[in-house]
C-alpha cells in the first residue's frame, strides 16, 4: 500500500507500507532534498566552476530533486543537463496529489511537465535546463557520458541493498567526470568504505534536519 503524508515542512510525499520506505524525509522533503543534493551537491560544485554542469540522478522517484535544480540552473544562470534514471516511475495520479509547487510558488504545470513529458528523449525546458530521463535500472544502463555531479538518491539498503555494493561504486567512479561529485542521505559505513575503495575522496559531512551525517564523494585528480 502507498499512501500519501505531509512531511515536517509542509512538503507532501509517498510512503510504502509493505517496506516502511518513504520517498521524502519526515523531517522535510524539500528540506531534506535542498541539503543533500542542492546545497551539498550543486552548489558546491558551482563554487568552483563556471562551466556547464552535468547531473546525473539515481532515483528519479517524485521528480522533486530535479525539480529543485531547474529552478537552481534559472536563479544562479548557468547551463545545466539532467538525466534521471527510474525503474519504477511513480504513477501520475500520486504525482498530482503531491504539493511541491504550493510549497515553491511555482505553477502546479511546471512539476508536472517534468513527469508528463516522454521518456528516453531529451527536452529543453529552459534556456538554462535540458533533461533526459531513462526507465532503467542502474546495474543495466550505460552511461553516454560521464556527470559532473551524481544525485544517488536510491531507496536504502535494506530495500534495495543491490544498490548499495562495491559493484555500484565502482562503476559510480567511471560515470563521474574528474572532480565531479557524488552525493547521498545515506552515511552508510560500508557503502563509504566502497566509495573510498572504488577511488573516491569520501567527506562525511552534516546531514539535513533529522539526520548527523550523509556522504559526498569526489573524484579527486593529481
Amino acid at each position: 500500500m502507498r499512501k500519501i503524508v505531509t512531511t515536517a515542512d509542509g512538503t507532501t510525499s509517498i510512503h510504502i507500507t509493505e517496506t516502511e520506505e518513504q520517498y521524502h524525509s519526515n523531517h522535510g522533503a524539500i528540506l531534506e532534498a535542498n541539503h543533500v543534493f542542492i546545497q551539498s551537491g550543486l552548489q558546491y560544485l558551482i563554487s568552483k566552476t563556471s562551466k556547464p554542469i552535468s547531473i546525473f540522478e539515481m532515483g528519479f522517484g517524485t521528480g522533486l530533486n530535479c525539480l529543485l535544480t531547474c529552478l537552481a540552473s534559472v536563479k544562479e544562470n548557468i547551463s545545466i543537463h539532467y538525466t534521471g534514471i527510474e525503474s519504477s516511475p511513480v504513477n501520475l495520479a500520486e504525482i498530482e496529489q503531491l504539493n511541491f509547487h504550493t510549497q515553491l510558488g511555482i505553477q502546479k504545470e511546471e512539476f508536472l511537465k517534468l513527469h508528463q513529458l516522454e521518456w528516453e528523449k531529451k527536452h529543453q525546458i529552459n534556456d538554462q535546463f535540458s533533461f533526459f530521463k531513462t526507465r532503467e535500472m542502474l546495474q543495466n544502463y550505460s552511461a553516454k557520458e560521464k556527470f559532473d555531479v551524481i544525485y544517488y538518491d536510491a531507496f536504502g539498503s535494506q530495500t534495495q541493498p543491490e544498490l548499495w555494493t562495491r559493484a555500484i561504486t565502482d562503476k559510480l567512479f567511471d560515470m563521474v567526470q574528474p572532480n565531479g561529485v557524488v552525493v547521498t542521505y545515506s552515511a552508510k559505513g560500508s557503502f563509504r568504505r566502497d566509495l573510498a575503495a572504488s577511488g573516491f575522496f569520501v567527506e562525511r559531512i552534516t546531514g539535513p534536519p533529522g539526520k548527523r551525517h550523509m556522504i559526498r564523494a569526489v573524484k579527486q585528480t593529481c
